[in-house]
């Protein structure tokens, strides 16, 4: 099976990620950034684990969800192995060095109008096309 890009599949992850996002945001007060949620796993504070642990239950679900119903949609990387924990090590630095992740600052601080969500978006956004341009994405 061939996925192809159609703006009605964007528009409707886009809505469900924020959907998620506000969900969180309402019911608890909690901002969905993903490197926020795994970092209070690893820092845990009492009474703070199990909505992370759910969350990210949710999330592989989520993938494992994907994967068992359109299993075409699931590719592999044509970067090496190395490369891959190089990226991975970089985005842990860059969510230290930015307070924050995508999913922090893209979603659900440019929602609230924050300042520095939004510089650090278009760090994101600028920094993603000068690698993925350079590099030769998804060759």
């Amino acid at each position: 099976m061939t996925l192809q890009f159609t703006p009605y599949s964007a528009l409707a992850g886009g809505a469900l990620i924020g959907l998620a996002a506000s969900v969180l945001l309402i019911a608890s007060g909690r901002v969905a950034g993903i490197s926020g949620v795994v970092g209070g796993l690893l820092t845990p504070k009492a009474g703070d684990r199990a909505w992370r642990v759910l969350f990210l239950i949710g999330l592989m679900g989520a993938g494992l969800a994907l994967a068992a119903f359109m299993p075409g949609a699931m590719t592999a990387t044509p970067r090496s192995l190395g490369w891959v924990a190089l990226a991975g090590v970089l985005v842990g630095v860059g969510t230290r060095l930015g307070n924050g992740c995508t999913s922090g600052h893209g979603v659900c601080g440019i929602s609230r109008l924050a300042p520095r969500s939004l510089v650090a978006t278009l760090t994101f956004m600028v920094t993603g096309v000068v690698a993925a341009s350079l590099l030769g994405a998804g060759s």
